[in-house]
């Protein structure tokens, strides 16, 4: 029993120390920040990242950190959902293994309110774009998962697309629509822009005469527009056409104002067994891997990057605090009036 509680005594002393330790790394600044997060990384040997990355283009970003560091990335990738329910779970029951996060702004939002991440002061923020960083500084933007349309060129002429949302009503696109299975946030964006009540009335419209094809998953609903059985999507991350369309699939896309985005976003676990690789990871997503999101057709939050892309259309970000307190009522809606109507 003594040894028991010696240990348990032992750890309940530690445990606040490690914490301190993270937020004092998390702190530093230049010139000392990057040495100093390399040789910790170095001692540490890795880093545990969970993410909900695809497969493809995870290793674009996690093969050049790795071969310039010399830190192994060990990643457990999923959906958002499952990131966010693994690191709640692991955190309650008080297991520490993740050390950085990669995922949907929502749920790295719903972290922060569990108080699993730590909050970071990183010399990149100065280049971001403007609300990039969360005023508390617990997770940053790294990529907008911007929303566009996206049609089957062998199936819809260019000249016929829509011009607004209530093109869509059109008797042209009856049994020709599709969309994704849970963009409840995504729907609320598009329904608040064009005004609640009139965005409400406008797209049980379209459903109602045009009906639509509600399928689970958005590279799944990109595949289907290439494949033809889903001739005109309305939401698609705009890298996924713009990646095919480069490979010659017969896709392309385009937008109807209001455009809304989702941040995903990087952040650092409060109590990352290996800080010091975390937080170089965190500091390489914000600057270095902006270059490279470009390449990946990702739209990056470094405003010179964000920049030099002419082709990206305007648009408004998602409020991942909306999303979380007004979430119940645009899921009720989107499952009301798009999913229990598809056809």
């Amino acid at each position: 029993m003594l040894v028991a509680f010696c240990i348990f005594a032992l750890l309940a002393a530690v445990a606040p120390a490690a914490a301190q330790s993270v937020a004092e790394l998390a702190a530093l600044q230049e010139p000392e920040r990057t040495q100093r997060l390399i040789e910790g990384a170095k001692k540490e040997g890795g880093l545990t990242l969970y993410t909900s990355f695809s497969t493809t283009d995870l290793g674009a970003f996690v093969g050049p950190f790795e071969k310039r560091y010399g830190i192994k990335v060990t990643h457990w990738r999923s959906s958002s959902e499952n990131v966010l329910q693994r690191a709640v779970n692991e955190a309650r029951a008080g297991r520490y293994e993740v050390d950085a996060f990669e995922t949907n702004g929502p749920e790295l939002e719903a972290l922060h309110r569990e108080q699993i991440l730590q909050a970071v002061e990183s010399p990149h923020f100065a280049g971001l774009v403007p609300n990039a960083v969360r005023p508390h500084r617990e997770w940053a933007t790294t990529r907008f998962n911007l929303f566009v349309a996206a049609y089957n060129t062998n199936l819809v002429k260019k000249e016929e697309l829509p011009k607004t949302w209530a093109d869509l009503a059109h008797p042209r696109w009856k049994g020709r629509l599709g969309i994704e299975a849970y963009d409840h946030d995504w729907f609320a964006g598009v329904v608040g822009g064009l005004g609640e009540a009139q965005g409400l009335k406008l797209f049980r419209e379209i459903v109602a005469a045009n009906g639509m094809s509600v399928r689970k998953g958005h590279t799944l609903l990109s595949n289907l527009v290439v494949s033809g059985e889903v001739p005109l999507a309305l939401t698609v991350y705009y890298y996924r056409p713009v990646q095919l369309k480069g490979k010659g699939a017969p896709i392309d896309w385009f937008a109807l104002q209001p455009v809304v985005a989702r941040p995903n976003g990087v952040a650092v676990a409060r109590r990352a067994p290996r800080p010091h690789a975390a937080l170089l990871f965190y500091d390489f997503m914000l600057g270095d891997a902006q270059e490279i999101m470009v390449k990946r057709d990702f739209i990056p939050s470094s405003a010179r990057v964000l920049e030099a892309l002419k082709d990206v259309p305007k648009f408004t970000l998602i409020d991942p605090k909306v999303v979380l307190d007004d979430g119940e009522k645009w899921v009720k809606l989107y499952e009301e009036i798009i999913v229990k109507q598809a056809r």
